[in-house]
């Protein structure tokens, strides 16, 4: 079983409200700049690595047409009964993230909770092309990952880290660290960076 074949089985071995990742409610941090209204258009919406569905249902009640996707079957099927019961219409996908099943320059924004920090290094560059190539452009890729200050791990990540690995590919307009109380009670630390594809498809310095 590789890495990401785990994410099935944990989603099958254990109820979804003792996963410490899901906390019942959408992120604050994507609320905080949805309602914002200062830099994301309504539009076309992917929320990549979705889980149990809580943030693509609260991106479709915020106006955006909304598409998931998860490696974990179980998951998708969790949040496709959410979303029926929240009465909001969304498409789900079952599928790896290195291999979205998407046209180029298809998506207004994406939003990532937590998948980045766990595409394994050498799946890293692979993963950058994925989200560049389905970004329109001059949209938006909201990332939220695992801060270093969680301690030293493989996917934990300083400013510096995030900068390297995407800087040559999208525009960074902001990077943000934030603590977070988990599903499980504990604080964690992550960092939320906002980019941008460029007008010229590949990179946009500088802030909107």
């Amino acid at each position: 079983m590789s890495e990401y074949e785990k994410w099935d089985q944990i989603y099958r071995k254990y109820p979804p409200e003792s996963l410490p990742w899901e906390l019942g409610k959408p992120r604050p941090v994507l609320v905080d700049l949805i309602k914002s209204g200062k830099v994301i258009p309504k539009g076309e919406a992917l929320d990549i690595c979705c889980g149990l569905g809580t943030n693509t249902i609260y991106l479709a009640t915020a106006g955006f047409e909304t598409i998931g996707t998860d490696i974990s079957k179980t998951a998708v099927e969790y949040a496709r009964r959410r979303s029926r019961q929240a009465g909001v219409e969304i498409q789900f996908y079952v599928g790896s993230a290195l291999e979205l099943p998407f046209g180029d320059d298809e998506f207004d924004f994406v939003f990532d909770m937590g998948c980045f920090h766990h595409i394994l290094p050498s799946d890293r560059g692979e993963f950058v092309q994925v989200i560049r190539r389905v970004l329109k452009k001059k949209a938006h890729y909201f990332m939220v990952c695992f801060s270093d200050q969680n301690g030293t791990a493989w996917n934990h990540f300083s400013t510096e880290d995030i900068v390297t690995i995407w800087s040559p590919h999208l525009g960074i307009i902001s990077i943000e660290r934030f603590s977070s109380v988990e599903g499980d009670g504990r604080t964690r630390f992550f960092l939320a960076t906002l980019m941008r594809r460029g007008i010229d498809g590949h990179l946009e310095q500088g802030k909107t």
